[in-house]
C-alpha cells in the first residue's frame, strides 16, 4: 500500500527521537565549576573560599577582588555554586533539625546561661554592652577557657581567637581562671590565638584573613573585645557617619559568614554613650546604631551591681523573653551568687 504524503501543518504519528546530549559533568567542588581553571582555584582557596558554600554567599565585588577575574565571571562562578547546592526553600522542620547541630559555650554563671538559652551558642553573635568594669571583658576571659572544655562539661572542645583593639586582654587572668577549674594555664593559653588590631581597617583584615586559622586551629569562638572602640576613635563626626556604619555593617556580616560556614560562635562587647535627651530612666546606649542592633542575635546589656555583682539584662533575642539575672565576678571567673 502506497504511504500518503503528509499535508502541511500535519505531525508524524511517529515518536522523534532526541539528539542525544552530553552529559553535563556534577559539580561537587570548586575546580568543578565552568571558568574556574587551577590558578583562580588556588587563589579562591588562598582567600577562603574554599568549599562551595563559601562561594555561594559571596558578593559578586568581592570574589573579583580576591581571585583576579572578571565580575562577570565572579557572577557566573556565584550563580553555578548555588545552582550545585540545594539553596531554596526548606520546611521549618528541617530547620529544627539542622539547629540541632548548634553547640553551646557556658558562662560559668547557670542564672547567665538560661538568661540566653543555655550559653553562648554557635552560629549567632552575642553582644554585650555596658559601661567600664560592668563585666564585658571579663565574659569573654571566661569564654576563651570554657570554650575549650570538653562539650559534657559546657564547652566546644576547640581553640579561640581572640581580637583585641582595647589592649585589654590579660593572659594572667586566663591563668586564673583556668587554674580555679583544674586546668593546666600553659595548654589554655596555647589555645587562645590573639591580635592586636591597631585601628578598625586592621580589625576588618583580621577578620577577613580568619578562615586558615579557623580551619588549622579547630577555632570555636571568635572574640571581638570590644567592637566598636576602633570605629569610634576612625570615624569622628556626623560627616564620617554613613561611612563608618557601612563599614561596620560589612564587618558583621562577615562575623556572621564565619559563624554560619564553620558553626563557631560569635561573642563581642561594645561600647557605651550617654544621651543628655534621657531625662528620666537609664541614659546609657550602645554604639554602632540600628546596623549593630539588628546584626547582633543575642544582645547584653550588663550594669554593675553591690561589691562583685554583676546584673545582666537581655535586650533582644529571636527566642528568648525578657528577663535579668545577677551573677558575680570573682578571682575563679564568672559564677553564680552563692
Amino acid at each position: 500500500m502506497k504511504e500518503e504524503p503528509l499535508l502541511i501543518g500535519e505531525q508524524s504519528q511517529e515518536p522523534i527521537e532526541p539528539k542525544s546530549k552530553k552529559k553535563e559533568k556534577k559539580i561537587t567542588n570548586i575546580e568543578d565549576i565552568p571558568g574556574v581553571g587551577g590558578t583562580i582555584a588556588a587563589k579562591l582557596k588562598d582567600a577562603g573560599y574554599d568549599n562551595m558554600m563559601s562561594l555561594a554567599v559571596s558578593m559578586p565585588v568581592e570574589l573579583a577582588e580576591v581571585a583576579g577575574i572578571g565580575e562577570g565571571t565572579a557572577i557566573k562562578v556565584i550563580n553555578a555554586a548555588r545552582d550545585a547546592l540545594d539553596m531554596g526553600f526548606e520546611t521549618g522542620d528541617r530547620v529544627l533539625e539542622r539547629r540541632k547541630q548548634i553547640g553551646r559555650i557556658t558562662t560559668g554563671s547557670k542564672e547567665l546561661d538560661a538568661l540566653i538559652g543555655g550559653g553562648v551558642e554557635t552560629q549567632a553573635i552575642t553582644e554585650a554592652f555596658g559601661k567600664f568594669g560592668s563585666g564585658k571583658s571579663q565574659l569573654a576571659f571566661q569564654l576563651s577557657v570554657n570554650a575549650q572544655l570538653p562539650v559534657e562539661q559546657g564547652g566546644l572542645g576547640g581553640a579561640v581567637m581572640f581580637v583585641d583593639s582595647e589592649n585589654t586582654f590579660r593572659p594572667e587572668r586566663i591563668v586564673q581562671i583556668a587554674t580555679a577549674k583544674g586546668l593546666d594555664p600553659d595548654a589554655v593559653l596555647k589555645n587562645i590565638y590573639v591580635a592586636r588590631s591597631q585601628n578598625s581597617d586592621h580589625q576588618i583584615l583580621l577578620v577577613e584573613k580568619a578562615g586558615d586559622t579557623i580551619k588549622e586551629h579547630n577555632i570555636k569562638i571568635i572574640i571581638v573585645d570590644s567592637l566598636t572602640s576602633s570605629f569610634r576613635s576612625d570615624y569622628v563626626g556626623r560627616g564620617m557617619l554613613a561611612d563608618r556604619q557601612q563599614k561596620l555593617n560589612k564587618h558583621l556580616h562577615m562575623l556572621q559568614k564565619l559563624a554560619d560556614m564553620y558553626n563557631l560562635a560569635i561573642y563581642v562587647t561594645n561600647q557605651v554613650m550617654d544621651r543628655p535627651d534621657v531625662l528620666f530612666g537609664d541614659p546609657t546606649a550602645p554604639v554602632g546604631g540600628n546596623v549593630l542592633a539588628h546584626q547582633s542575635t543575642y544582645r547584653l546589656y550588663f550594669r554593675r551591681s553591690k561589691e562583685d555583682r554583676r546584673v545582666a539584662k537581655i535586650v533582644d533575642s529571636p527566642n528568648m523573653p525578657d528577663g535579668e539575672c545577677v551573677f558575680r565576678v570573682s578571682e575563679a571567673g564568672i559564677g553564680d551568687m552563692e
